[in-house]
């Protein structure tokens, strides 16, 4: 359930790469803005587009008379999944998501941009609605054929239709390869294959690098070398994300203090937007865990985005002398630096859509905790009677115990906040010029959306795995005490007739293939088994961060990996919890309030009033002889009908809490 989508913070540069918002209605023609272009300029305009790359200019002409320019805001939608198909559209400018609901969750596929073609099932006569949506990042202007001129051409020309019929299924083809490697994953290599090969080099000699591979030779060694989790750096794509505002904002310092020309720099940025919006990130492939404290992670980033680069300058992947992936990609830079910053940057990104999912399942404990005020039942203590509660106080308690730890991983977000980019290899800035360090710092806060701080001591802060163990134990406390509630919601529902059954969980599934009737707990179950797998993970976090030595920890991609995945399955594990059976709780008043006539632990209300002594010698009577307090202390005269009537009130027995009135 990991979403597909960057991160970005709200009003920072990349904030349309933030947690999506619902969608707008499906942009029906008249709310699209209609530009203003003659035939020729709309046939310019089709010959620049990859997508149309090699057509006669016959076609261009018929073409520029069946399509209209059409201008979308950001966060507009060109089409909606479910709604019928409408349009095909070629993007000129701005980029494009594509995005699949599923449950109420909204997950980003890919990125289109300038060039590309969107909504192709239009051209191949699929008349069915749409399996996804196309949502504008930003502005976008684009080119429409809609379904009505659609239909003439077909019939005045059928030749250029069969062309563009062929181009789509191609063009399906391979992006339903991208979707199926990057949604995927696990264990799968990325076949760019089919297009030929071009020869890379680098310490190590001369290697051949798929021609459709936008990753190079570094990359191909780190593939050979680390096949171990079979989870790709693809598969966390808030990483491949912060590594790209990282490697954007070196660009642009490296740019201001002249050691980049304006030509290379804005080229190296713009390839790096891309893929901070979501795209090629099939082409990062390196395993989570690997040698080198993420130098092939760094390396991976670095030759992706030089060879977009390239592309973007009109030049071929692999012309490094252009473009090159240390020297200008990697300028003033160290994977020393580069790695540990983005990956905090990816953590920070990843903590907001934790606490949010936190806040919502707090909420709703809360909201079950004032639908269940008035409900008395019996609290226990070891799993034995103690005294009367409300089932609202009892539900209550665990939304606040979940608010407080969405208060302690917003501290831990400001210590994320504090990075090292300047320091180079070890803190003293070999390489790095004077400037630099807070050059970087500047562009990087406004590329991420927050304010960064510069550590201090950027040698410390090179060594120093600190805030990563901190982080790791603040998950594990969110993850030990989201275990302790789903044991709880356990036992209060175990039975349902033979157990407490207090509550009822809803129904998900059959519980059993040999017993009929049987249905478990499988959602509180599932959680708790997210949960131990966190609190396991914060022990290799722990190992990890010891076993540094000297200047470097070079274990920093295991911490990556096991942080970033704890927070995806602590995030999905709260939605899940919340989503399938916290909402659906009902709770049985009658039983719980049979527990509490009958419970031997009212008679701790007497104890003020009797003594403690008194008050024993009653409940142990009580539990030998089956009969009920009520009974046994009017039987001895200890007090009138009506003083033990206001004694031994249930309701006077309840204190009140915050917010739950009784």
């Amino acid at each position: 359930m990991r979403p597909s989508i960057c991160p970005g913070a709200p009003g920072g540069k990349h904030a349309a790469s933030a947690p999506l918002p619902r969608a707008r209605a499906s942009a029906s023609f008249d709310r699209m803005t209609e530009t203003t272009l003659s035939p020729s300029s709309v046939a310019e305009q089709l010959r620049a587009t990859a997508f149309l790359q090699g057509f006669p200019d016959s076609y261009f002409w018929r073409l520029s008379r069946a399509m209209v320019p059409r201008h979308f805001a950001a966060d507009e939608t060109l089409f909606q999944e479910g709604r019928p198909r409408e349009l095909f559209a070629i993007v000129v400018s701005g980029a494009v998501a594509i995005e699949k609901s599923a449950e109420g969750h909204t997950a980003r596929l890919g990125t289109l941009g300038a060039g590309e073609a969107v909504g192709e099932g239009l051209l191949l006569g699929d008349t069915a609605k749409h399996g996804t949506t196309a949502r504008a990042i930003g502005d976008v202007e684009a080119l429409i054929l809609t379904h009505e001129a659609l239909e003439s051409l077909v019939k005045e020309a059928p030749q250029l239709y069969a062309a563009l019929v062929q181009r789509s299924a191609r063009t399906i083809a391979q992006r339903l390869r991208v979707a199926s490697a990057t949604l995927v994953g696990h264990g799968r290599v990325m076949a760019f294959s089919g297009g030929g090969m071009r020869r890379e080099h680098d310490l190590l000699g001369e290697r051949e690098v798929p021609e459709a591979a936008m990753y190079g030779v570094q990359t191909l060694r780190a593939l050979e070398n680390f096949p171990i989790t079979g989870v790709a750096l693809r598969e966390f794509p808030e990483l491949v994300c912060a590594l790209a505002m990282v490697k954007e904002s070196a660009a642009l310092a490296n740019r201001d203090l002249g050691l980049l020309g304006t030509e290379v720099a804005d080229a190296i940025v713009a390839a790096a937007r891309e893929v901070a919006e979501g795209r090629h990130h099939e082409h990062f492939l390196v395993d989570m865990i690997q040698g080198g404290a993420g130098t092939s992670t760094n390396m991976n980033a670095n030759e992706v985005i030089a060879n977009r680069a390239l592309e973007l300058l009109g030049r071929r992947r692999g012309e490094y002398d252009v473009v090159h992936p240390n020297n200008h990609v990697n300028l003033s830079q160290s994977t020393n630096d580069v790695y540990p910053t983005a990956v905090k940057l990816a953590l920070h990104a990843s903590i907001d859509r934790l606490r949010e999912a936190m806040r919502d399942l707090a909420q709703a404990f809360l909201t079950k905790g004032r639908e269940f005020a008035p409900l008395l039942k019996m609290g226990r203590t070891q799993l034995q009677d103690a005294v009367p509660m409300t089932l609202g106080q009892e539900f209550t308690a665990f939304g606040h115990t979940i608010l407080e730890d969405v208060d302690r991983l917003g501290e831990v977000q400001g210590l994320i906040r504090e990075i090292n980019m300047g320091a180079t290899a070890i803190g003293t800035r070999i390489n790095a010029p004077q400037g630099y360090t807070e050059a970087v710092r500047a562009h990087l806060s406004r590329v991420f959306g927050r304010e960064l701080i510069t550590a201090p001591d950027l040698v410390e802060a090179t060594a120093d795995t600190g805030v990563f163990v901190q982080l790791s134990g603040v998950m594990k406390r969110c993850a030990v005490k989201l275990s302790k509630i789903c044991n709880d919601l356990r036992l209060l529902a175990s039975g349902p007739r033979a157990g407490l059954g207090e509550i009822n969980l809803p129904a998900m599934q059959p519980g059993s293939s040999i017993m009929p009737g049987k249905v478990n707990p499988v959602i509180p179950e599932v959680v708790n088994q997210v949960c131990f797998d966190v609190i396991g993970g914060d022990v290799a976090v722990t190992l990890a961060a010891e076993a540094g030595q000297l200047q470097l920890n070079v274990f920093e991609p295991v911490i990556a990996y096991r942080l970033l995945g704890s927070l995806a399955e602590l995030r999905n594990a709260c939605v899940v919890l919340r989503e399938r059976c916290i909402e659906g709780i009902t709770a049985n008043a009658d039983r719980m309030r049979y527990f509490v006539e009958h419970s031997i632990g009212i008679v701790t209300a007497l104890v003020p009033v009797l003594g403690y002594e008194t008050a024993t010698d009653i409940a142990r009577s009580a539990l030998e002889s089956g009969r009920g307090v009520y009974d046994l202390v009017l039987e001895r005269g200890l007090l009138t009908r009506e003083a033990l009537d206001r004694v031994l009130n249930p309701e006077a027995m309840v204190g009140s809490a915050e917010g739950v009135p009784l």
